[in-house]
C-alpha cells in the first residue's frame, strides 16, 4: 500500500479538526462537502473505511507518534 507522506497527513488532519471545530458537518452545503472531501481523502491515504480509524491510523504515521493504541481514546 502507498503511503501518505506526514505533510499531507498533517495537513488532512488539521483540516478535518478544523471543520469539526467549527461544526462543519450542521454547516450550509459547501461546508459538509468540504468536511466530507477531507474525511474521504483521511480514508484513502491511510486505508481505512471510517473517518475515526482514519485518524488515528493518520498520527500513527505522524513522525514522534507514540506506540500505543489511542483509538479507544474519545477526541
Amino acid at each position: 500500500m502507498l503511503m501518505a507522506h506526514p505533510t499531507v497527513l498533517r495537513n488532512l488532519i488539521e483540516q478535518y479538526e478544523a471543520l469539526r471545530v467549527l461544526h462543519a458537518e450542521d454547516g450550509d452545503e459547501e461546508a459538509r462537502q468540504r468536511m466530507d472531501d477531507v474525511a474521504y481523502t483521511l480514508c484513502v491515504s491511510t486505508g481505512t473505511s471510517d473517518v475515526d480509524s482514519a485518524l488515528v491510523a493518520a498520527r500513527h504515521q505522524l513522525p514522534g507518534a507514540r506506540p500505543e493504541d489511542d483509538s479507544v481514546l474519545s477526541a
